[in-house]
């Protein structure tokens, strides 16, 4: 079984168990929205009646209610180089997990599903569908990409999908943050979450001694002494700047979680959305 069956079938079982669980899906579904209450007028629907109002009114009165239209939901994926990095899993296999789990949930709840992927620059676009091929694509091209020497400009990916996306959605920007996005403009209009995927030896480093290390996203050639000195200085940083990022992310409005490349996906994102 290749590396894509792997994640959809995974994937496509931990969605289908939630089912059988009778547990909520992690998206909002269709339903209805109370807007007001107004006297009752020939033809309106009798179950639509507020009894405890027309008590007291001594007139009926109605409930009147908007339904709301499926939820539209939008995954962007930033496969800039450094995502060609893991301990356990490299974190771009971590991100298409992440597209598979969300895309079967949507279909599940019946709304729309469309994705992206960025660098510094877009650089693909599956437009909205309900359709089960379109999570099995979505993986596969976020498996087959080539990340590396790519860069990560989220200007570029803000100012696209507030100019693309024109009706009210969910967005997930999934990446490994390792720059600091400004999201205000887009959280306006849209409800946006960030996904940040990391490995804990990227946090984390042992003690190397002297070592060489290659950026995967300009392909030049860091040499240092890796010694425990340096290791806690670096680890330092690291927390400074995620401290940095969620500042950041809570000031413009959107939520977040971190997922490890030993993480399991599904139980993280069940997370993220059952705190809403």
């Amino acid at each position: 079984m290749s590396k894509l069956q792997k994640i959809l079938v995974r994937a496509r079982r931990q969605v289908l168990s939630e089912i059988s669980g009778n547990n909520p899906s992690v998206f909002q579904g269709e339903g209805y929205d109370f807007i007001e209450l107004r006297e009752y007028m020939a033809g309106d629907d009798i179950r639509h009646i507020d009894w405890n109002i027309t008590a007291k009114m001594q007139k009926p009165f109605i409930k009147i209610f908007r339904e709301e239209r499926e939820l539209n939901v939008v995954v962007a994926s930033v496969l800039n180089g450094s995502v060609h990095f893991g301990s356990h899993k490299f974190k771009q296999e971590i991100i298409a997990e992440v597209n598979a789990n969300l895309g079967f949930s949507v279909l599940k709840n019946g709304d729309l599903l469309s994705s992206y992927i960025f660098t510094d620059e877009m650089l693909s676009y599956n437009k909205p569908s309900k359709k089960n091929f379109q999570v099995q694509k979505i993986t596969k091209d976020i498996l087959d990409f080539d990340a590396l020497n790519k860069k990560v400009d989220f200007s570029a990916l803000a100012n696209s999908l507030y100019k693309k996306v024109k009706r009210k959605s969910l967005i997930l920007v999934v990446s490994d943050f390792f720059e600091i996005p400004d999201f205000r403009l887009l959280a306006k209009k849209h409800e946006v979450v960030a996904i940040v995927v990391r490995d804990k030896l990227e946090e984390n480093p042992p003690e190397m001694g002297f070592s060489s290390l290659l950026d995967p996203e300009n392909g030049t050639t860091l040499e240092g002494d890796f010694n425990a000195s340096s290791v806690k200085s670096y680890i330092k940083k690291v927390l400074a700047y995620d401290h940095k990022l969620y500042d950041t992310l809570r000031k413009d409005k959107v939520r977040f979680a971190k997922i490890y490349t030993d993480d399991t996906v599904s139980v993280e994102l069940r997370r993220l959305f059952e705190s809403r």
